[in-house]
């Protein structure tokens, strides 16, 4: 049974940083699609970073302030946040897929998912 846990968030003022991690069991992390989401009230489930490969891609909205990595032996998966805005707030969720998706990493082909970690930035 594949577990995806995160873990790492909490409450920080604007500026200020944070560093999720997700850890996985009964799932091998390796090149296929990992990536992070995030939804805030009221609003749809977006995609903030993915990892395919070795290759990140971020959205708009968080290139040059989030950075995502993963630690195969520790089979874990991160996301460095700096800069964070009030903006940001939402729930985070780790997410995990069974392939690369030919390199790119659409919502639908991720199948495993945590509960979610929240992040409140305060102005």
């Amino acid at each position: 049974q594949v577990q995806l846990v995160e873990s790492g968030g909490g409450s920080v003022q604007a500026g200020g940083s944070l560093r999720l991690s997700c850890a996985a069991s009964g799932y091998t992390l390796s090149r296929n699609c990992m990536g992070w989401f995030r939804q805030a009230p009221g609003k749809q489930r977006e995609g903030v970073a993915i990892i395919v490969s070795g290759i990140e891609r971020y959205s708009d909205s968080v290139k040059g302030r989030f950075t995502i990595s993963q630690d195969n032996a520790k089979n874990t998966l991160y996301l460095e946040m700096i800069s964070l805005k009030t903006e940001d707030t939402a729930m985070y969720y780790c997410a995990a897929a069974d392939s690369q998706g030919l390199g790119w990493c659409p919502l639908s082909i991720f199948r495993y998912w945590g509960q979610g970690t929240q992040v409140t930035v305060s102005s």
